[in-house]
């Protein structure tokens, strides 16, 4: 199995603890919580437990149609983003894929069970790991069947440029190559997806989304896939085993994104707590931190050999280890940003187990609370 962030039950049963014990800093989740209508929606609702969903899901198709401003037919809701990554890949079976390395593990796990060629394209730490106008060459040379890259990029949090992005669409477009564009974090930037408005005139770009990271409802397991080829979509939802998404998540999914009170608030108390965050972790000498637009924070550890985050859960706080993805190494970790009083928390217990604190020069790495 791949690794992945909030494994709190199997940390947890490792070091011996009750895993509600640990501080998860590994699972990039809205520290804002569960919006109050999911909750009440749910308790509103506990009579639709006893009933099949509607396996086509037409409310909530329509639903993330109309929030995204596109065609019924151009959207499929899944079991997450996880579901569809798989679902497209056997749906378009490339026989050649780009990976933007480092990058989410599971684009290459899907591409593999498929028996499709790889071709990594590096991004650098000399160039802070950000994609530049490179790749469009790279793709001219390779010609690949598939292109995927993730807008923000997991683990680094770090945005392409905006022409670039649509330069590439162009080109994919132009070569008959599908991008697939792995939005699971772009709720958390303000401004939204500048490849959207694109997809009525595309029928090779596809955008993949996450509703369970900005709406922290992991547990629900939602997704959903956007594109303008119809014919796709219509093929995907045709092939795949019904009812993958639960009467809950398909409820809670037709009212999410309009939650506009939610969406506002979170945007601006991440946006102040991941800066005070970062402001923090730059001091350190022993870190080098990548300023992100997502709500996570990539950095390498200086310190040769330190294990960071098996000294950090003797503080029983759980960090993101990056050493699978292919490109890093041991030095390398991610971090959510999380609620005021844990971000300080997580301060307090780096300053510790960097032994730093007798530098004298971190009294002060966090504001007063409130």
């Amino acid at each position: 199995m791949s690794e992945h962030g909030g494994n709190v039950v199997e940390t947890g049963q490792q070091l011996g603890i009750d895993p509600a014990l640990l501080l998860d800093f590994s699972a990039n989740i809205n520290p804002l919580g569960l919006p109050e209508r999911v909750r009440a929606l749910i308790v509103s609702h506990l009579d639709i437990i006893t009933h099949y969903p509607d396996v086509e899901y037409r409310h909530l198709h329509q639903a993330l149609a109309s929030a995204n401003r596109c065609e019924y037919d151009q959207t499929i809701a899944g079991n997450g983003e996880t579901e569809l990554i798989y679902g497209l890949v056997r749906t378009l079976a490339p026989r050649s894929a780009m990976l933007l390395v480092p990058g989410f593990a599971e684009y290459r796990r899907a591409l593999q069970q498929q028996g499709c060629q790889i071709i990594d394209y590096a991004l650098s730490e000399q160039d802070g790991f950000q994609v530049d106008f490179a790749l469009l060459d790279a793709v001219r040379t390779h010609r690949p069947d598939c292109l995927f890259i993730a807008t923000p990029n997991n683990p680094t949090g770090l945005m392409p440029d905006a022409g670039l992005l649509d330069r590439l669409a162009s080109l994919c477009e132009e070569l008959h190559i599908a991008l697939i564009v792995d939005e699971a974090f772009i709720d958390f930037l303000p401004q939204g997806s500048t490849l959207a408005p694109r997809l009525a005139g595309s029928r090779y770009l596809y955008l993949l989304r996450s509703l369970t990271k900005f709406f922290a409802i992991p547990g629900l397991r939602l997704g959903y896939l956007l594109s303008g080829n119809k014919e796709t979509i219509h093929h995907l939802k045709r092939t795949r085993e019904p009812w993958s998404v639960n009467a809950f998540s398909a409820l809670v999914g037709q009212h999410l994104l309009s939650d506009e009170d939610y969406i506002s608030r979170s945007h601006a108390y991440i946006a102040r707590q991941r800066d005070v965050l970062l402001q923090a972790m730059a001091r350190f000498p022993s870190l080098m931190v990548w300023k992100p637009e997502a709500n996570f924070i990539f950095f390498r550890c200086l310190r040769q050999g330190f294990n960071l985050k098996a000294a950090l859960l003797r503080h029983h706080i759980l960090i993101r280890h990056c050493e699978n993805y292919p490109g890093l190494d041991s030095a390398w970790y991610r971090i959510a940003v999380r609620t005021e009083a844990e971000n300080r928390r997580f301060i307090e217990a780096l300053t510790h187990v960097l032994h730093d604190a007798d530098d004298g020069i971190f009294s002060n790495l966090l504001p007063p609370a409130g």
